[in-house]
C-alpha cells in the first residue's frame, strides 16, 4: 500500500486538533515517560491524499501514549467512555507477537494528571485473553475494564521474558463521559444502508474480493424491523492494513452460515463508491452512516439485539469467538 493510503487511515484511527491537544494539556499529561510510542496528531488532508470531502469529515478523538522500554503496544480501543469496556490491545517485541493466552491488566485513574499519584481506591485489573486472528499474523489481547469516571487513565502490565524477569508497559488515554461513538444499551440508528436489491451491482457494496450476497440482503433499518438480533460490521476489506484490524467480513460471512436462521448480518463499506475507486483513495466518498454512529476508527463490529438495543459493541477487528459469545448471549436473553 502506498504512503499516503497508509495516512489515510490515520484520520480513521486517531486525528487530535488544537482543541484536543488543549484538553490533553488541561489534563496535566506532562510526565517523563521512558519511551512515547504512540502520540498522534492531525494529519492535513494535503499530507494523507485526503479529498476535500474525506477530510472534512474528521472528528475529534482522543490522545493515548505507551510507555515502555521493551514492549510495543497497540491500542485497539481508543473510543472509552464512562462504563464497563470492551478493551483490548496488541502486544509485541523485537521477536513479534505477543501470544501469552492470559495477560494481567491493571487500570488506574489520575485524578490529578500524569505527574501525580493514581488514585488507588479505584484501581482494577482483568485478566485479558488472547485470539490470534485468521492466518496467524495478527492477535490482540482483549478483555472488559470498568472506568467509573472521566478523565486521565492508564493500564499497565508486567510481560514475562525469556530471562525469567519481567517488562513493564503502560498505556495512558483519556476516557470520555460518553463514548463518541454509539454503544452498548442505545438504540441501534436505523440506517438507510445500502442492499443488492437497492443498487443492483453488488461491487458497489464492498471493496472487498468475497462479494457475500447474504450481507447485503437488508439494510439496517430494514432488519431492525424483523424482531430478531443483528450482526453490522463497518469496515473496507482492501484497506485494512494495521495491527487492529482483520478480516471481519469474512468472519461475518462464516457467522451467518452459522447464525443467518436466527440474526441478521449487514455490512456496510467505510465508503459509498467501492466500484470508482480501484486503489485510488483520493477518489472515495466516505458513507455518511459512519456519521450516524459517530465512528472514527477503520473497523467496528455491533450486535443489536431484537429490541432494536446495542447489546455488543467491537472497535477495530473482533475474533470469532468473541462474537460467538456475544451472539450466543444476545440470543439466550432474547
Amino acid at each position: 500500500m502506498s504512503a499516503s493510503n497508509t495516512s489515510h487511515f490515520r484520520w480513521l484511527t486517531l486525528v487530535l486538533s488544537g482543541l484536543a491537544l488543549a484538553a490533553i494539556a488541561a489534563y496535566g499529561s506532562s510526565g517523563n515517560p521512558e519511551v512515547i510510542s504512540h502520540d498522534y496528531t492531525q494529519t492535513s488532508s494535503q499530507e494523507s491524499g485526503l479529498s476535500s470531502e474525506l477530510s472534512s469529515f474528521t472528528e475529534l478523538a482522543p490522545i493515548w501514549t505507551v510507555i515502555s522500554e521493551q514492549i510495543n503496544l497497540e491500542l485497539s480501543t481508543p473510543d472509552l467512555g464512562v462504563g464497563i469496556q470492551r478493551f483490548g490491545v496488541v502486544l509485541s517485541d523485537d521477536f513479534g507477537l505477543i501470544k501469552f493466552p492470559i495477560v494481567k491488566l491493571t487500570a488506574s485513574h489520575f485524578p490529578d494528571g500524569y505527574d501525580a499519584e493514581p488514585n488507588a481506591e479505584i484501581e482494577n485489573s482483568a485478566l485479558a485473553r488472547f485470539f490470534l486472528f485468521p492466518l496467524g499474523t495478527r492477535g490482540i489481547h482483549t478483555t472488559d475494564l470498568e472506568f467509573d469516571r472521566p478523565g486521565l487513565w492508564s493500564v499497565s502490565a508486567e510481560i514475562p521474558r525469556a530471562d525469567g524477569s519481567s517488562a513493564h508497559v503502560e498505556v495512558r488515554f483519556p476516557v470520555a463521559e460518553k463514548a463518541h461513538s454509539i454503544t452498548v444499551g442505545q438504540p441501534a440508528p436505523a440506517s438507510e444502508s445500502r442492499t443488492v436489491a437497492s443498487t443492483g451491482d453488488i461491487a458497489t457494496l464492498t471493496t472487498g474480493s468475497l462479494r457475500d450476497q447474504d450481507l447485503y440482503q437488508h439494510s439496517i433499518a430494514e432488519s431492525l424491523e424483523h424482531d430478531r438480533p443483528l450482526l453490522i460490521v463497518f469496515a473496507s476489506p482492501a484497506f485494512c492494513t494495521n495491527a487492529v484490524c482483520g478480516p471481519q467480513v469474512e468472519i461475518a460471512s462464516e457467522l451467518q452460515d452459522d447464525y443467518g436462521d436466527k440474526i441478521d448480518f449487514v455490512h456496510v463499506d467505510l465508503y459509498a463508491n467501492p466500484h470508482e475507486i480501484q486503489g485510488d483513495l483520493s477518489k472515495a466518498r466516505l458513507t455518511p452512516i459512519l456519521k450516524e454512529w459517530g465512528l472514527s476508527s477503520q473497523e467496528w463490529t455491533f450486535i443489536v439485539g431484537k429490541d432494536g438495543f446495542v447489546t455488543h459493541r467491537f472497535e477495530n477487528f473482533a475474533p470469532k469467538p468473541e462474537l460467538i459469545e456475544a451472539l450466543d448471549q444476545t440470543i439466550a436473553n432474547g
